[in-house]
């Protein structure tokens, strides 16, 4: 004999008398927390647990959410590159026993994944150039444009480089894109990697001075930049060099920057001069 099936009843809520109230909550304000709303229902008598209201939460909020759509970024190899500036969590040591903070300029290639750092104490333009230069020179390639926020330095207002980017820009002719504000996700590859920098680099390290910083940095990339990413599936320098026969050459010499960087010195040594 077949077998037979039939329907599940669904068995009865205290929250029964409640849905359309729920349903009317949601409807006012799609984005409105269950502590809340077990408030308004309690205060209509509703008796049960938060657990019983998040299970019907699931089932009628989603009718009130507009449906979320994401797109799929395509890049070509050589065609951009990503900068950012981070700030570190632990200030870096600068000489007799004082400590100042630090930023990391950082750089990713969102084709291949490729990483790119340099140790920075301002974020003023003459030091970011200066860190762009250091980022280029580990890569030993130029992309078509570089990928940037709206950084103070570079962002002359209406989407426009400032007048010191642009010239630097002019001098090894990089095409740029400074993304809109708080379009964060633009450059969510560099954003994880972040993250990335923050627990697997930064976290449990000591340095004795910035460079100590920028040495174990160097090494830590170079350990970094040979693993497989999960995304591509790929070793991250072995798809580099593929995207690397597509970049332009390293100009011999690139744009002069007036970075300099500042140490502390103990009280004494002021006294002395």
């Amino acid at each position: 004999m077949a077998p037979s099936y039939s329907r599940q009843q669904r068995k009865p809520s205290k929250l029964d008398p409640f849905r359309e109230e729920v349903d009317g909550l949601l409807l006012l304000d799609p984005a409105l927390s269950g502590v809340r709303i077990l408030e308004e229902t309690r205060a209509l008598g509703y008796a049960g647990g938060k657990s019983v209201l998040n299970e019907l939460l699931g089932e009628i909020r989603p009718r009130h959410v507009p449906p979320r759509t994401f797109q799929r970024t395509t890049y070509r190899a050589g065609e951009l590159a990503q900068f950012d500036l981070m700030e570190l969590r632990e200030q870096v040591p600068v000489g007799w026993g004082q400590t100042r903070r630090g930023y990391l300029l950082t750089c990713e290639l969102p084709f291949s994944k490729m990483l790119a750092a340099a140790l920075i104490f301002r974020k003023n333009f003459e030091d970011i150039a200066w860190g762009m230069n250091e980022c280029l020179k580990q890569l030993g390639a130029l992309p078509q444009k570089v990928v940037v926020d709206r950084e103070g330095a570079l962002h002359k207002g209406g989407g426009r480089p400032s007048d010191s980017f642009a010239a630097y820009l002019g001098q090894i002719n990089l095409g740029w894109i400074i993304l809109e504000r708080g379009d964060a996700q633009a450059k969510g590859a560099l954003e994880r990697s972040h993250r990335f920098f923050h627990g697997n680099f930064e976290a449990g390290r000591s340095f004795a001075n910035p460079l100590d910083f920028q040495d174990q940095l160097d090494r830590w990339l170079a350990k970094a930049n040979n693993r497989k990413h999960r995304a591509t599936k790929r070793i991250i320098t072995e798809h580099f060099q593929e995207e690397k026969a597509e970049m332009r050459r390293l100009p011999k010499h690139l744009p002069g920057t007036d970075h300099h960087q500042v140490i502390r010195v103990p009280p004494t040594a002021i006294s002395a001069f």
